[in-house]
């Protein structure tokens, strides 16, 4: 067994003190290793730069010999002993849900972020003791042992464990087919019990209503509400950390529809992508990049469903649901990128350049392209069984033949599910949808009006974005911040492009929409590389970077409205 033990001794210093009993070494050499990635987030984050004052020492306390062999791996020399304890100082101050905390009134930790094991010892058990007040409670995935301790079969169920420790938590439960479900709130804020609860029962009943069985014995939604704007989730083996604000307004309809949104969101992942996984994750390699082309299934489907099962289990209206579908295609046409690279391509980038906004028109995200591909899928089924199948059975039998069998999928066991449920080739649909680089309006206009709605594509309310393909960056001076590929915008402006004026009069105070409305042919000047010039702007005609909503179409016929129905669990 590896016992760890952690402390702060002056939490405001944001370094936490982390102790590593390691037993049972019978070589020379031993290796130690701390994660390089975390689940949930894939891309190197590189945790051992957080690592001060590395020392290892024997169980008398004498130093051993050690030497750091790539940037998160050391190599030790053990001098025959069959035990002993590596000391650092880990800096928590990443206040995410991925990240760690502490300060004078709450630890919080994801493991994965500091704490290192011994090659070949990663199948043992382990423990965490936490040095922490008499009166803090733990929030955690993992069973607690007296003396504050942790307990864990091996490795990779301790890093998969995240848990905040503090006075200040609140709780409440509830149970679905005998299963408690924990629902944790840290941070100044007033949960409405009366509200919260009813809404997680209720997308809980259709989440187990649509797998049949719950992987893990219990669950716990583990919220930390910030006293500033945040978003932020991620998925575990039994549990979730997500990350909120502000505070204040954690009741309120904008922010209350986030957590909901979140929590379902999470709450899927216990199934896709914890169970059912990718077979280049099965097992997960801490190590190095875990490569995989199949994003769109882990994180787009359970984006669409996300949102969606809100709206199946009367959580969320139809209207609610159509704004948060109307938002994830926002941003899926924040660029041009799904011209340049498809989903799965950009699934394997994710280990490149995945979680940043990139350069200009080169992938899209695994979010939103995948949701969108998703919803597509879904209704694909539908039409092809006359609503008697649905993305729901690709799902389930990915649980039951994959998942609880513990066999990682491929992306062309998740294609071949799907044409056995639908009963009909969709190679077309995975060529231009998945592994193409085909616009998803071709698809997704289609897919609606089988369900009786129908996608809007409507000019953007802002002139120099519809009328000549720019938009601004958020920043205090007019700056240009993407441009449209084949727009006017694209003939003569650059990305950073500082405008001055237009038609030689200064820009300020919001005044570009009143200018732009006396004239198409315009002139502006503009700072480029500190070089002041003047260029002109003209329309083509065209409407550049539309926007797009999605609605039900009020002359919908009956059969669409019966698919309508099927489709989304409430009347038209």
């Amino acid at each position: 067994m590896i016992q760890y033990r952690l402390s702060s001794r002056n939490p405001l210093s944001s370094y936490i003190q982390v102790s590593t009993h390691i037993t049972q070494i019978t070589e020379p050499t031993l290796f130690l290793q701390l994660p390089t990635w975390r689940p949930g987030r894939y891309e190197l984050q590189n945790f051992a730069q957080k690592l001060q004052a590395v020392e290892v020492l024997t169980l008398t306390g004498e130093a051993l010999p050690f030497k750091k062999v790539n940037k998160d791996r050391w190599q030790v020399d053990t001098q025959g002993n069959n035990e002993l304890e590596v000391r650092y100082n880990f800096y928590a101050r990443q206040m995410d849900a991925g990240g760690s905390w502490v300060d004078e009134q709450v630890l919080y930790v994801n493991p994965v972020n500091c704490l290192l094991t011994a090659q070949g010892q990663e199948h043992l058990p382990c423990s965490l003791a936490m040095e922490i007040p008499a009166d803090w409670q733990i929030a955690c995935g993992l069973p607690v042992s007296g003396g504050n301790t942790l307990e864990a079969r091996d490795f990779d169920h301790l890093v998969d464990s995240p848990f905040i420790a503090s006075a200040s938590l609140q709780r409440q439960t509830y149970e679905e087919q005998g299963i408690p479900f924990h629902v944790w709130f840290y941070g100044d804020c007033t949960p409405d019990w009366e509200q919260i609860l009813p809404h997680f029962k209720a997308f809980t009943q259709e989440q187990l209503a649509l797998f049949k069985t719950f992987p893990v014995q219990d669950y716990h939604f583990i919220n930390i509400i910030l006293p500033y704007q945040h978003y932020h989730g991620v998925e575990h083996l039994n549990s979730t950390v997500i990350t909120l604000g502000p505070s204040e307004a954690l009741m309120s309809p904008a922010l209350y529809k986030e957590l909901l949104g979140v929590s379902c969101h999470e709450l899927f992942h216990t199934w896709n992508i914890k169970q059912i996984r990718p077979q280049e994750m099965s097992p997960y390699d801490f190590t190095q990049e875990n490569y995989f082309r199949t994003g769109y299934v882990a994180e787009g489907v359970t984006t669409y469903y996300g949102d969606y099962l809100l709206a199946r289990s009367g959580v969320f209206t139809p209207d609610q649901y159509f704004a948060e579908l109307g938002t994830v295609i926002k941003r899926h046409t924040a660029d041009q990128g799904e011209k340049s690279l498809s989903v799965a391509d950009s699934s394997f980038d994710t280990w490149l350049d995945g979680y940043k906004p990139g350069i200009p028109d080169r992938k899209v995200s695994i979010y939103h392209k995948g949701c969108i591909a998703a919803l597509i899928l879904d209704i694909e089924i539908s039409k092809a069984t006359n609503n008697a199948q649905s993305l729901d059975q690709v799902m389930r039998r990915l649980w039951e033949e994959f998942g609880q069998k513990g066999i990682g999928y491929t992306e062309e066991d998740y294609q071949t599910l799907a044409e056995q449920v639908a009963g009909v080739s969709l190679q077309t649909y995975f060529q231009e949808m998945i592994f193409g680089t085909v616009p998803f309006e071709k698809w997704l206009a289609p897919a609606l009006e089988y369900v009786g709605c129908q996608l809007q594509k409507l000019p953007s309310a802002l002139l120099h974005e519809s009328r000549y393909g720019f938009r601004l960056a958020p920043t205090p001076t007019l700056t240009v911040g993407y441009v449209a590929p084949d727009s006017p915008a694209a003939k003569v402006f650059s990305v950073d492009d500082e405008l001055i004026a237009l038609n030689s009069r200064k820009l300020e105070n919001l005044n570009l929409q009143a200018l732009l409305a006396q004239e198409e042919k315009v002139e502006f000047t503009l700072f480029r590389q500190k070089k002041l010039m003047t260029v002109t702007l003209q329309p083509d005609g065209e409407i550049h970077l539309p926007q797009y909503k999605v609605t039900r179409n009020p002359e919908a016929s009956p059969p669409q409205k019966e698919n309508f129905k099927a489709w989304l669990k409430q009347e038209f």
